[in-house]
Formats: C-alpha cells, sequence, structure tokens
C-alpha cells in the first residue's frame, strides 16, 4: 500500500513540475569551461559544445561497420613514448596555438572528408600523402620537416631538438591516416614524446557536439 501511495505522490511531482526546455539546458565542455577560444588563421575562433540538446551525429560518422581494410580499429597506443589524447587535453594544445610557436595540430585527412565535416579549429590540413614516401618525395617531405616542423638539417641526419610538438588526429579509432604519419615520422627519428594522437579524432569530435570549421 505504501508503495503505491509513494508511485502517486511522485507522479504527481513530476505532473506539477514545470518544464525544464532544452534549450535551458546547458550544454557545457566540463563543469566549469563552457567554450574555448583558439586561433585558427590568424582569428580567434570559440570552440563550444552544439546548445542543441536534440542534435544527431553526422551520418558520415554513425556507421559502425566500414571494411577492414583499409578502416581497422586502432590500438589505444601506436608506440612507446607518444602519448594517446582526449578532447580536454587536445584543447588545452589547441588553446596554446598563437602564443607558443612550438605546438602545431595537424589534421591529417585527405579526399574531401574535411570538406564535408570540417576541421577542428586550430588545426592545419596537412593530408597524410605528404609526409609518406611511397606518394611524397623525400626533398618535399624534408621541406616540411624543415618549414612546417621547425626540424633542422644536419648533413644526412635530422635534429629535432627545437621541432614542434605535434597533435595528429584524423577520422577515428577506425582512421590509420594519422597513426601513418606518426609512424613515418617516427621511422625519420622525430622524438616520440613531441608525437602526441588524438585517436577519437573527427567521430568523437562530432559525437560530442564540438564546433568545427571550414579547411581554408
Amino acid at each position: 500500500m505504501k508503495t503505491a501511495i509513494t508511485a502517486v505522490c511522485l507522479a504527481l511531482f513530476w505532473a506539477s513540475a514545470p518544464p525544464v526546455l532544452a534549450s535551458e539546458k546547458p550544454v557545457n565542455i566540463t563543469q566549469t569551461v563552457k567554450a574555448v577560444e583558439v586561433m585558427h588563421q590568424g582569428k580567434k575562433v570559440k570552440i563550444e559544445r552544439n546548445p542543441d540538446t536534440e542534435n544527431m551525429l553526422d551520418p558520415d560518422f554513425s556507421l559502425t561497420s566500414r571494411p577492414c581494410p583499409p578502416y581497422c580499429i586502432q590500438p589505444m597506443y601506436l608506440a612507446p613514448g607518444v602519448e594517446t589524447i582526449g578532447e580536454l587535453e587536445i584543447l588545452e594544445y589547441l588553446k596554446k596555438l598563437g602564443r607558443d610557436a612550438s605546438v602545431m595540430v595537424i589534421d591529417s585527412r585527405d579526399g574531401d572528408w574535411p570538406l564535408r565535416s570540417g576541421i577542428i579549429p586550430g588545426a592545419v590540413l596537412l593530408p597524410w600523402q605528404l609526409l609518406h614516401p611511397a606518394h611524397t618525395d623525400a626533398e618535399k617531405i624534408a621541406e616540411t620537416l624543415v618549414f612546417r616542423f621547425a626540424a633542422a638539417r644536419q648533413g644526412s641526419l635530422w635534429n629535432f631538438e627545437n621541432a614542434k610538438t605535434l597533435v595528429l588526429y584524423c577520422n577515428g579509432p577506425w582512421c590509420g591516416q594519422s597513426p601513418t604519419n606518426i609512424k613515418q615520422l617516427l621511422a625519420l627519428g622525430y622524438p616520440a614524446h613531441k608525437l602526441k594522437w588524438y585517436r577519437g579524432g573527427m567521430q568523437d569530435w562530432k559525437m560530442l557536439g564540438l564546433s568545427t570549421v571550414a579547411p581554408m
């Protein structure tokens, strides 16, 4: 009897409580962070989550069973010393852009993926082929290392002492493009501790409703 009375009381309480509209519910990044400002192409861009609590994932990232290969599930750790990071960690790196030239965030995707889904604000689009010897000649790869990553050439050797910390991502846990870049960089001698991998990539970024921008 008491159970029935309690259930009726709860029903009356919820029926009488004013409805909470989706627009009144905050969709923060964390409990204390609503948005993060980053530099993108010399301008400030605000990264925040979509405030619509009914927003759904893009169709491009809702497929669960892409053929493997090439869309195989990636490991959590790519190589010793290479740190795998999540959204809050990549946001900390993005916040450094514009005031810390030693950090670079790279979108490794090719084709029309960046056009269809946008890129993370602050990231530089550098398709994975540009660092792969099967697709780009050695001299052009060397130019990228020197002029974009601040590595130094010493004859036939490389000096990465002042090279940038690179944060790489692609489409998500089933994407091999940024892992391929990281493995190629390691093969060239790039220090593992200067390579960070956002494994979740666009899949997780979109799933959390975070802001994107069109690639330039």
